[in-house]
């Protein structure tokens, strides 16, 4: 048996808070789960890394309406899966890329709030 979330959100509620949540943040995290209890392992990897350089930022869940969240992101990044982490408006990738961006030594300068 396959979880389907029903989600009572509709396509324009979720593109305007996509939209709104990436133009009025310096990070967010667009993630399965909050931050508090991430329901993916990626989702999980994400939070780390960038809680490693931030403290404050902004996660969205997704899981209630998976399916739009993901359509409304796809116009912003190009990207279908998540999580996806924007900084500063700018789309930086999910956490493969934060990992990627960590061991090169990259990721402060990324997220843009290194000392």
């Amino acid at each position: 048996m396959t979880f389907q979330p029903d989600s009572e959100l509709s396509d324009d509620e979720v593109t305007t808070r996509v939209n709104e949540t990436i133009a009025n943040n310096d990070v967010a995290l667009f993630m399965k789960g909050n931050r508090l209890m991430p329901q993916c392992g990626y989702s999980q990897r994400a939070v780390n890394l960038i809680s490693q350089h931030v403290e404050e930022f902004e996660t969205i869940d997704v899981l209630p309406a998976l399916d739009q969240y993901r359509s409304a992101l796809d116009d912003h990044s190009g990207w279908e899966t998540i999580p996806q982490t924007y900084v500063d408006g700018e789309f930086i990738g999910g956490s493969d890329i934060l990992a990627e961006l960590d061991e090169r030594g990259d990721l402060a300068d990324t997220l843009d709030l290194d000392d």
